[in-house]
């Protein structure tokens, strides 16, 4: 008698391998179709390649790549293909910021200039400090004037130059690889009084704090205080709290970092690639990972919002989730399901539906991250062609939406797989 326990233990471990192992292939069944479904599409698009990611609170569903990375060689994009992606950059310095404060090395709400080397006040409000929790949520009154525009995007290499500085990028510019300066030198320059491109309209007339104005220096400027508040330059601090914890080893911030023989061409449009670029302000928009990277650090955000993340403290993650603004800091709204500029977290963007996330522009690439706190779905989706028509954004919208349907379908069966 005293055996009946264990033979039960026994039966009840055998039926739970079996239905454990009966949800793993109806899983990867799913994912093979989801996969057979996207490269029937990829043929028709005006977009050379993407890449795509599906994750849960649990983990990640599914990632992959589809279409070429090169057009001309037809090198496939794969999940392991590398790509820069613009401005969700700009989510690592939330976490980066609130990793320096729980390390008690800045807080929030202290000015900036408690730990930059040069001051960097608002010349038509020099009585008001500038904070770090402004910088993070777009409020602290700095421009994004030509200065920026026209000279944080530098060519990696001198071929074609002359041809190449020409390339119309919309409203900024490329720049020759001699005008590269150091990040700190850029900001310096652009905003500390009397330096070589200051100018007060590099600034608001709104008091600092009052209203939201997104802003690719002031998010730069940020992660320069977390360098000066830790002693860490702010690539090394995110390697060390967040891609090396998240095992990212294919990522990196910029050209350099990265094996280049693994980055994507980037598309002008299906047949015309743009020259490999980078960009002097890197921590706004130069991260570069693959979807297979990127899905780690996806996975751990919705997990962090739900109490299980690993990377920052659960008071911390709170933070970074909480929306920061009111409706008196908004001139207008963005009231888009997939915008994040309805209100901001800690550099999180948050959607008049309550979806999380960011999106990311710049030249040869759009790029979108975002995830559902109801449905405990998260999605991503990277492109690296420019998408200047009607037709290719509704391409890209139908992916978009396709992923959805899957997701459900792959959440719905159990414990999640990876593809």
């Amino acid at each position: 008698m005293k055996l009946l326990p264990v033979v039960i233990l026994i039966y009840l471990l055998s039926s739970c391998d079996s239905a454990n192992k009966e949800i793993h292939d109806k899983n990867k069944e799913i994912c093979q179709e989801l996969t057979d479904t996207l490269n029937k599409i990829t043929d028709t698009l005006d977009f050379n390649g993407f890449g795509v990611v599906l994750v849960s609170d649990t983990g990640v569903l599914y990632q992959n790549g589809f279409g070429y990375a090169n057009a001309a060689t037809k090198e496939k994009y794969t999940g392991h293909t590398l790509q820069n992606i613009a401005s969700i950059s700009k989510t690592f310095i939330g976490i980066a910021l609130l990793k320096a404060q729980e390390l008690g090395k800045l807080k929030l709400d202290d000015p900036v200039n408690l730990y930059l080397p040069f001051r960097v006040d608002n010349p038509y409000h020099p009585e008001i400090p500038i904070t770090i929790r402004q910088l993070a949520t777009h409020t602290a009154g700095i421009n994004d004037t030509e200065d920026y525009l026209f000279r944080a995007w530098v060519l990696h290499d001198t071929i074609n130059l002359a041809h190449n500085l020409k390339i119309d990028i919309g409203e900024c510019r490329f720049s020759a690889p001699d005008t590269e300066i150091p990040m700190e030198a850029f900001l310096k320059n652009v905003l500390v009084k009397n330096e070589k491109w200051y100018k007060p309209s590099n600034f608001s007339k709104n008091k600092p704090g009052a209203i939201y104005a997104y802003s690719n220096m002031g998010a730069t400027l940020a992660a320069l205080v977390v360098e000066k508040a830790t002693g860490i330059a702010y690539d090394q601090f995110t390697r060390k709290y967040i891609l090396d914890p998240l095992n990212m080893k294919s990522s990196g911030w910029g050209l350099n970092a990265i094996d280049l023989s693994k980055h994507t061409k980037l598309y002008i449009n299906k047949k015309e690639a743009y020259p490999f670029y980078s960009c002097i302000t890197y921590p706004d928009g130069s991260m570069i990972t693959s979807a297979e990277d990127f899905s780690k650090y996806m996975a751990e955000l919705m997990k962090g919002y739900f109490g299980n993340g690993r990377l920052l403290t659960k008071e911390s993650y709170a933070e970074y989730f909480k929306g920061q603004l009111k409706a008196e800091n908004f001139i207008k709204r963005n009231e888009g399901e997939y915008s994040d500029e309805y209100n901001m977290g800690i550099t999180m963007g948050i959607s008049s539906t309550g979806n999380f996330g960011h999106t990311g522009g710049d030249p040869g690439l759009f790029s979108m991250m975002f995830f559902n706190p109801k449905t405990r779905i998260g999605k991503y989706m990277i492109v690296n062609t420019d998408l200047n028509e009607p037709r290719s954004w509704k391409q890209h919208h139908t992916i978009w939406n396709l992923l959805d349907s899957f997701a459900i379908r792959l959440t719905n069966t159990g414990p999640v797989v990876k593809q």
